[in-house]
């Protein structure tokens, strides 16, 4: 902070970057991922960011810190204009004016799904030229990501015009959502929504793969969204089906999915010890959201793609990787 003084006034001039602390979890990622050159890849978008000085990196950043600690858009638009380490990470000023809540629904929609997706595929690509990624062994699973808790309006429409019961053959026609399905897992799990099929890199802890389908799409016809190539592959006893294991032979994979009591080869010790390999990675999905954000399988799938690749971000700050941009 600098100090000057004249007849009239007495002016202060601070410097954000004296007003971070230095050990700043936003310092580290600031260093881990260049979202500059990221920006460098949509500059056919800077004259479609809105007022001057909000240019795509400052709409990237603003997306990324929304999603890494999970705020609505109005929580969003207060953290903005009050924390000074959210001014440092994107660059505004304190003389500057923040972003409202609006702008972030715009800058969600004028990137879109595809180019949010190849944000986490280029921070992918540029942990795999680190060799962070080992790519022998993945992991996959499925996880329900609920629209809603209750579809009681639903039904109530659905009989009033006619129909017998709500179900996957006309709930589009009842629900605000068109895409979201009722699904289940096991007999007793029944959610309303999507579900979210991943792949892990075992080797780094890092997710490789996202995809979002309607809840009603089983993990075995899932798999092909996020299916690696030339891996072992470790999964439960819904990619032990022909789908799966035929998925998995496509792309020269080896599978490692636990076998049903019922099918032949079966072994107990073998499936113990997949269970126990599977094991630390069973809670990838406990840090990110259980509940769509949006409507649309597309909205979604932007949502699991943000939220993948923050989950990739404090992974990468865990084992201490180097600058993946340098």
């Amino acid at each position: 902070m600098q100090l000057e003084r004249n007849p009239q006034m007495t002016v202060f001039h601070y410097d954000l970057n004296e007003l971070v602390s230095k050990e700043h979890e936003l310092r580290k990622i600031d260093a881990l991922v260049s979202f500059k050159q990221i920006a460098k890849t949509f500059a056919e978008l800077e004259k479609e960011t809105g007022r001057k000085g909000y240019g795509v990196e400052v709409g990237i950043k603003c997306i990324f810190l929304q999603f890494y600690y999970d705020l609505s858009d109005r929580q969003m638009e207060r953290q903005i204009a009050d924390a000074l380490s959210y001014r440092w990470f994107t660059g505004i000023e304190l003389s500057e004016q923040t972003p409202d809540h609006s702008y972030f629904g715009r800058i969600r929609k004028l990137l879109g799904t595809k180019r949010i997706g190849k944000i986490f595929e280029m921070v992918n690509a540029k942990a795999r030229e680190k060799k962070i990624f080992r790519d022998v062994f993945s992991f996959v699973d499925s996880s329900a990501i609920k629209s809603k808790e209750a579809t009681w309006d639903e039904r109530d429409k659905a009989i009033k015009e006619g129909e017998e019961k709500l179900n996957n053959d006309n709930i589009d026609k009842h629900s605000a959502d068109k895409d979201a399905r009722f699904g289940c897992k096991g007999k007793k799990k029944f959610w309303y929504g999507y579900k979210k099929h991943v792949s892990v890199d075992m080797g780094s802890g890092l997710i490789e793969k996202v995809a979002i389908t309607p809840a009603n799409v089983t993990d075995a016809k899932g798999l092909k969204h996020v299916c690696p190539k030339e891996r072992m592959v470790f999964g439960d006893k819904g990619y032990s089906t022909n789908d799966s294991q035929g998925v998995m032979k496509k792309r020269l994979c080896h599978s490692g999915a636990i076998l049903k009591n019922n099918m032949k080869g079966k072994n107990k010790e073998r499936d113990r010890w997949i269970s126990k390999v599977r094991a630390p990675f069973e809670n990838i999905f406990s840090k990110q959201s259980k509940r769509a954000k949006y409507r649309s399988t597309a909205k979604v799938q932007l949502q699991a793609f943000m939220e993948s690749m923050v989950t990739n971000v404090k992974r990468l700050l865990v084992i201490n990787a180097p600058p993946l941009f340098a």
